[in-house]
């Protein structure tokens, strides 16, 4: 997973176990987590997430996640994701090769990463091709199968 890839997952994280605010208070969270990131870093990831400000129990505004649905929601949305977005699946080793049109491999990184998948240990998209790495034991051709299935592609 690329360092964007990891400080937004850090932040998704960061948002559901803490009630914060402001900005400022997510970059603080960060850097007290080891990412030293700018506040228009912090803006443009709270905006990639889909990031909302809701009100706590205590009534304050905070920032939430509310498209995060869970793994088990978001494995049951992963076929559709797959479907709309995936032109076309390979494999190498350990990697299965997903393809995109341009600008649509991030989310589908994304649905891949939520669904939680047991044979599936990471992603990294670019702008139109995802790396998926397969687990130990899990040859990329296993999962690069797995995953057309999904899209449909098989």
């Amino acid at each position: 997973m690329s360092d964007k890839g990891l400080r937004q997952q850090q932040l998704r994280r960061l948002l559901v176990e803490r009630d914060l605010g402001s900005q400022a208070e997510v970059r603080a969270a960060l850097a007290a987590a080891g990412v030293d990131v700018h506040e228009a870093t912090v803006s443009r990831d709270l905006d990639e997430l889909g990031a909302v400000k809701l009100r706590s129990a205590d009534g304050t505004l905070v920032y939430r996640v509310a498209a995060d649905p869970g793994p088990a929601s978001a494995r049951s949305r992963l076929d559709d994701t797959l479907a709309r977005f995936v032109t076309t699946v390979d494999a190498s080793g350990n990697l299965a090769v997903l393809r995109t049109p341009p600008a649509c491999a991030h989310p589908v990184a994304s649905a891949i990463d939520l669904a939680d998948l047991d044979d599936v240990l990471a992603t990294v998209s670019g702008d139109d091709t995802v790396l998926v790495v397969a687990r130990e034991g899990v040859t990329g051709r296993a999962l690069a199968d797995a995953l057309a299935l999904r899209a449909g592609l098989s």
